[in-house]
């Protein structure tokens, strides 16, 4: 019976039958199941069809396989009986134990890192994003030469004095990857000075820039879409925004504001991408204020959180910089919790229940978010030239004209704004 596994290929098709597997080691504070039901989500964000859902208690990795010898062959006979095309791992692989499983089992094996890997090469729209991608799978696949390029066993590597067939080959091949991404780090670095450029013109300008941040599916999009009137790909599917999206928006006492949307976070995000995505995600870092999205009708709300704040870590977010929870999804709690959330909610200052499906509770983050931004506002004496109308509406629009008068070529305003924003004014160009 054939299952349709080419161990020379190096990717799998849409539609692909499979199973995936969470070896519980015990030692996560998540739920198996909701475990396994984000992974069939991943899997089914790229076409994948989800056939069979599985999970192994694993008291100690092996180091050939991971899970044990009868584990693995309760596995195959899976596969065999389902006509299984796929196996996922939810845990991360090594070559030698994701080459095992292929032989053994007779499918194609991926682990938690390639699926978001395949997800991201999947969704990158831009040219950026596109770059990024091929520069985390680069990284991922370097390691992975042993496995992928199996079939240069059958060619004889240089003189043969030394080591395997296909020696060479796979060395050739490791050398051509770590060339390639020299020049897209150069093509990145480049990126990255592109986007400082922009930020450095936008605090000139300047503007306060609020970038969503959240788990993916969280529901950030939705938001995105709600406040500003724009559409972006928001739908119930896990990393259905990769690029980043920013408009320009109006709050409160605020004429002018710029909302970033980003990429969602996930649980042991792959290094790869963390590195990859760093120019992506300085729009995060030098945000003046985060909106922290959260799925709390997820039964893992608590533990997501936990994953969100430790790749802001991982990224450069500095601590201080103020930030709001957004609860969302209130649409989907039941009456009961949904009445201990709002009173929790209700005792915290930096916590907001919202739908952003349904609308409920948005207008008053956005409250909550302009005055976080005025807050601290002080009174400052500014004199300009009276033909200055630049320097005039500047001060008009992004602070408090209390008092103007004018003498002769001169004209002093009282003004209440921002600390930030008046070193911004004093630094136009």
């Amino acid at each position: 019976m054939s299952t349709g596994f080419d161990r020379d290929a190096t990717e799998f098709s849409r539609g692909a039958r499979a199973v995936v597997i969470y070896p519980d080691t015990g030692g996560s504070s998540r739920d198996s199941d909701a475990r396994l039901e984000e992974t069939a989500g991943l899997a089914m964000a790229i076409g994948v069809e989800v056939v069979d859902k599985v999970s192994f208690k694993l008291r100690q990795p092996k180091p050939g396989t991971l899970i044990g010898s009868g584990q693995v062959e309760a596995l195959a006979e899976t596969v065999r009986d389902a006509e299984l095309q796929l196996a996922v791992f939810d845990a991360a692989l090594t070559p030698v134990q994701q080459r095992n499983l292929e032989t053994t089992l007779g499918c194609k094996v991926i682990d938690r890192t390639g699926l978001i890997l395949e997800i991201f090469g999947e969704r990158a729209r831009t040219a950026e994003g596109r770059l990024q991608v091929e520069l985390a799978h680069l990284d991922y696949q370097a390691g992975r030469l042993v496995r992928s390029w199996t079939h240069l066993e059958r060619q004889r590597g240089g003189f043969g004095f030394l080591g395997g067939p296909g020696e060479t080959q796979i060395e050739a091949d490791r050398r051509l990857i770590r060339d390639r991404m020299a020049r897209l780090k150069k093509e990145l670095d480049q990126v990255s000075r592109t986007r400082a450029l922009h930020r450095d013109r936008r605090q000139r300008a300047p503007w306060p820039v609020i970038a969503l941040v959240g788990y993916t599916n969280a529901g950030k999009s939705t938001l995105f879409n709600r406040v500003t009137g724009a559409d972006v790909m928001a739908e119930n599917l896990l990393f259905a925004t990769l690029d980043p999206t920013l408009r320009q928006i109006e709050l409160p006492g605020i004429d002018k504001a710029i909302l970033s949307d980003t990429v969602g976070f996930v649980s042991e995000l792959p290094t790869q991408l963390v590195a990859a995505f760093k120019a992506t995600l300085e729009e995060v870092i030098s945000a003046d204020l985060l909106i922290h999205v959260r799925d709390i009708s997820h039964p893992d709300s608590e533990a997501q959180r936990a994953d969100v704040e430790k790749v802001l870590g991982e990224i450069g977010v500095a601590l201080e910089t103020p930030r709001f929870e957004a609860w969302n999804k209130l649409d989907l709690v039941d009456d009961e919790n949904r009445a201990a959330l709002l009173e929790d909610a209700a005792k915290r200052e930096d916590v907001m229940p919202i739908s952003a499906w349904t609308g409920e509770g948005v207008a008053t983050l956005l409250e909550t978010v302009a005055a976080r931004l005025t807050e601290g506002h002080r009174r400052y004496v500014i004199e300009l030239e009276a033909g200055d109308g630049a320097a005039a509406a500047w001060l008009h629009q992004h602070g408090e004209v209390i008092e103007q008068t004018v003498e002769d070529d001169r004209a002093v305003y009282e003004v209440r704004m921002a600390p930030r924003d008046y070193e911004r004014f004093g630094q136009r160009g």
